[in-house]
């Protein structure tokens, strides 16, 4: 099998497909988010924010492909438009491969938008660009992880990600996405449900919130509830210090992925130290919709506010939640 490695000379123009390499036929393009979510959500129009401060829309973020990779993506495009419109339940019986390519596809689509425009801008040369190495690293695996979704590819006794996945009451025509593409963490809330997924962690978030999420198993959240939770989740991968390694074997008929030991020769905790501070200003950027303020949510330094556990620490009924009204 060939792996396409874009990175190698920095290729992200619109006449090779962004996931095979190949030859795209007039610049063809499909935009990041599907079209029947941009329609059924009127996000047509809706602003984007991208890294350079550039204001899209949903419809504008769009990248290169070629017809093999389009016929590939139609198939999961079909599968996962199925399971979200049927909600919760819906996804839950996916396998956790597709939510993981979906939502990958979300993700590095957008990386390849920032890309493009960061290139374009430094009028640079492929030998020129200046970019983190960490930040190539992680991107390079992430693609090479979605051409899974057009050739064969096993990941030997490993998940890449960490998905979290709850019933939520939203309310009617909801549609909530968030990214933070340089820990690679992807968060949607619509329908019935909220997803959040680190797409390169292997696994290691979801057991980090391990005492959390036990509690709060077969529950439905509040929708200020899922955004705390999704808070947590997207603090803790930024505390996340590790860059994973992976030996990547193409054969013939298919590509090996293993994963190399996270820890490495480090004695260092996997996590940095959690900051209750650092972790409120996140708090209140997910809170934005009920406008509660970063005084509020630390009025007490040693416990910052939650509508997830009360003060012992126990969940709190989605019924019982009462947010500000705005």
């Amino acid at each position: 099998m060939q792996l396409y490695k874009p990175f190698q000379k920095f290729t992200f123009d619109n006449t090779h497909c962004f996931l095979s390499g190949e030859s795209t036929e007039n610049a063809a393009k499909i935009t990041v988010f599907p079209t029947w979510l941009i329609q059924q959500y009127n996000l047509l129009d809706r602003p984007f924010k991208m890294l350079d401060e550039r204001m899209l829309s949903y419809a504008d973020i769009q990248i290169p492909v070629c017809a093999a990779t389009q016929k590939r993506l139609d198939e999961l495009e079909l599968d996962i438009k199925i399971a979200l419109q049927k909600g919760y339940e819906g996804l839950k019986a996916l396998p956790e491969i597709q939510l993981f390519q979906w939502a990958g596809k979300i993700v590095y689509g957008i990386i390849f938008n920032e890309l493009q425009a960061a290139i374009k801008q430094n009028h640079a040369s492929a030998d020129g660009f200046n970019m983190s190495q960490g930040l190539i690293h992680k991107f390079a695996h992430l693609h090479t992880m979605l051409q899974s979704i057009t050739q064969p590819v096993v990941f030997e006794d490993f998940k890449p990600w960490s998905i979290f996945l709850y019933r939520v009451k939203n309310p009617a025509n909801e549609f909530t996405y968030r990214d933070e593409i340089n820990t690679l963490t992807f968060s949607l809330r619509m329908n019935d449900f909220g997803l959040v997924i680190n797409l390169q962690d292997n696994g290691l978030n979801h057991l980090y919130h391990k005492t959390i999420l036990d509690k709060i198993v077969g529950k439905t959240l509040h929708p200020i509830q899922f955004e705390e939770l999704s808070a947590r989740v997207f603090y803790s991968a930024y505390l996340f210090n590790r860059l994973p390694e992976y030996h990547i074997i193409p054969t013939d008929t298919q590509v090996f992925i293993s994963a190399m030991p996270v820890r490495g020769m480090s004695n260092k905790p996997i996590f940095d130290d959690w900051h209750t501070k650092t972790y409120a200003q996140v708090l209140e950027n997910f809170w934005k919709r009920w406008q509660i303020l970063l005084l509020q949510i630390i009025k007490n330094p040693q416990q910052p506010i939650s509508y997830l556990f009360d003060a012992d620490d126990n969940f709190v009924d989605c019924d019982s939640v009462q947010p500000p009204m705005v």
